[in-house]
C-alpha cells in the first residue's frame, strides 16, 4: 500500500512540475497599438513617449520627433530606443505601411508599448496637420 502511496506522489509531484514548467515557456505575443492622426496629435500636446520616424527614405517629419530610424532596420538601431520595453514608442512613416511592420518588429522582440499611426503622414496632412521639411526644422 505504502508503494502506491508513493508512486501516486511522485506522480502528482512530476506532473505538478510539467505545469508549472510549461506556464513558464508561454510566451506572452504583444501586438501594437493602431492610432489615428487626430489620437497622435492629442497625444502630442502632452507627449509622453518616444517618438519615431521610420520611412525611408526621407520626406519629412512630424513636429516633436525624437529619432529617425530605418523601418527594415529598426531591429539593428536599438540602442537608439529607450532601454524599457516597457515604455511607450510611437512610431510613424508616410503611409503607414513601413510603420507597422517597424511596429510589429518591436513587439516580436519583446517591446510591450508599442504604437503605430495609421496612414502616416498622409493622413496627418490630409487631416491639415503640418509636416516639417528639411527647411522647416529647427
Amino acid at each position: 500500500m505504502n508503494k502506491y502511496i508513493y508512486i501516486l506522489l511522485f506522480i502528482a509531484f512530476i506532473g505538478g512540475w510539467l505545469y508549472i514548467y510549461n506556464i513558464h515557456q508561454i510566451r506572452i505575443n504583444y501586438v501594437p497599438i493602431d492610432i489615428t492622426s487626430d489620437q497622435l496629435y492629442v497625444m502630442l500636446k502632452n507627449k509622453d513617449f518616444y517618438f519615431v520616424n521610420v520611412h525611408i527614405p526621407y520626406e519629412g517629419e512630424i513636429e516633436k520627433t525624437d529619432a529617425f530610424i530605418p523601418y527594415n532596420e529598426i531591429d539593428k538601431n536599438l540602442d537608439k530606443l529607450l532601454k524599457d520595453k516597457n515604455a511607450k514608442i510611437v512610431l510613424y512613416c508616410r503611409s503607414g505601411k513601413m510603420s507597422a511592420e517597424a511596429a510589429k518588429k518591436l513587439t516580436d522582440l519583446g517591446y510591450t508599448n508599442v504604437y503605430n499611426q495609421l496612414l502616416g503622414m498622409h493622413d496627418w496632412q490630409s487631416k491639415g496637420y503640418q509636416i516639417l521639411k528639411g527647411g522647416d526644422m529647427k
